[in-house]
């Protein structure tokens, strides 16, 4: 059995960043085995700790974000914080901040500066409408992402009767942007694995978001000419409108998508009629859509009179793709998600009991491992500065001028 904490074993990571987007990212590096060390101003530190449901002054949302990272209090605005600062840099391989653009140089903490330390240094900003322009200085939450890259459109079209924009009730975009840096980030440390050193990586939110929309939401919108064949925005016309469509049990709620020739005579078979699927107006994926009224019609009855466990094996023994859906609150007894551990136990020293999400990713060399949670506001600053050389007595007066909070 390997006793390797993961892939990233080794790596030292400095976390400036607040709320999900850098946060979430820097996890994912701990979680494969890198030492994240997580650096907050005095006061609240990162804006999360306080939000939402919490216990004993620890909020789930901050917990979900900030497991294997160890955390220290410096006051960046005072020449000592600084100081203290640009010896932690030194140590590092990976720094993260979201700031506002611009911010970071101001602070004298810009990639300009800290590659000077450490010039092997990979250094990732993350913004949310992009490093200059129009909008550069706006602040930003993921609903205004949502807004701005098109998304709220989409979730708008074929829900409501006059198409009214809607937002999906997750910071999706924030995640998104958080699994984009990541991925960047141990790119850039690959690449300097093979000797080009060091890199300033910049990413956005709203060009992540736009990158991660494109696939399907822009297939209407990528060729440059009126010589297409139109399908429909996603999700917005009939043709598209099984697709996204959850339908009532007797006792609860159900997803099936039937696209297929075979996965619709599945369908026909689960429901007792195996005969419609020889019927000529449901023969294709064309002709089924021509009929699409009729046919929703019809399983929507079938479905109705089933209990949601019963439905499911039947169209499981059919090989029809089905999904019971889950409510949040039901998640973690879930048969699939207790079979993959997806979902486990912890007992905090600050926050109790609590579930909290596995890693998602097994590598079988290196496995990821969750060495620690969530830190307490600068838990670690006399420990971390210790190891930079500052004496106990420095420290105190490091904490009596206001440095360490």
């Amino acid at each position: 059995m390997s006793t390797c904490n993961g892939p990233l074993e080794g790596l030292r990571v400095i976390d400036l960043s607040a709320v999900i987007s850098g946060p979430m990212a820097t996890q994912m590096l701990g979680d494969q085995g890198a030492e994240v060390i997580k650096v907050e101003p005095p006061g609240i530190g990162d804006l999360t700790r306080p939000m939402g449901t919490s216990r004993n002054g620890l909020s789930a949302i901050y917990a979900a974000v900030n497991r294997n990272k160890r955390a220290v209090i410096l006051d960046l605005g005072q020449e000592a914080g600084l100081e203290a600062f640009r010896k932690l840099v030194a140590t590092a391989d990976v720094l993260v901040q979201n700031f506002r653009p611009g911010a970071a140089e101001r602070m004298g903490i810009g990639y300009e500066a800290m590659s000077e330390i450490r010039p092997d240094l990979v250094y990732a900003s993350i913004c949310g409408f992009g490093f200059s322009g129009p909008h550069a200085q706006r602040r930003v939450y993921d609903p205004l992402i949502q807004a701005a890259s098109g998304m709220a459109w989409a979730q708008g079209q074929g829900v409501s009767s006059d198409g009214r924009p809607a937002l999906v009730r997750t910071i999706a975009l924030d995640k998104v942007t958080a699994l984009t840096a990541a991925q960047a980030i141990t790119a850039a440390l690959f690449a300097r694995e093979r000797g080009l050193g060091g890199q300033h990586v910049r990413l956005s939110m709203l060009d992540a978001a736009i990158a991660f929309h494109w696939s399907d939401m822009m297939w209407n919108h990528s060729f440059l000419d009126d010589s297409i064949e139109d399908f429909g925005e996603i999700a917005a016309t009939a043709d598209l409108a099984d697709m996204y469509r959850i339908y009532d049990t007797a006792d609860g709620q159900l997803m099936m998508v039937a696209g297929s020739d075979i996965e619709f005579r599945g369908v026909c078979r689960a429901f007792g009629q195996e005969e419609l699927a020889d019927e000529a107006r449901y023969a294709t994926i064309a002709d089924r859509m021509a009929h699409i009224a009729e046919l929703i019609e019809w399983q929507t009855r079938e479905l109705a009179r089933r209990a949601v466990d019963e439905v499911v094996a039947l169209l499981d023994d059919n090989g029809v793709p089905c999904s019971k859906v889950n409510s949040i609150a039901d998640l973690a007894t879930d048969a699939q998600v207790r079979h993959n551990g997806s979902v486990r136990r912890v007992e905090h020293p600050i926050g109790g009991a609590m579930h909290q999400a596995e890693p998602p990713v097994e590598f079988c060399r290196t496995p990821t491992t969750v060495r620690s949670l969530a830190p307490a506001h600068g838990e670690h600053s006399e420990e971390i500065l210790a190891e930079l050389g500052y004496t106990h007595p420095e420290v105190e007066r490091l904490r009596e001028a206001g440095v360490l909070g």
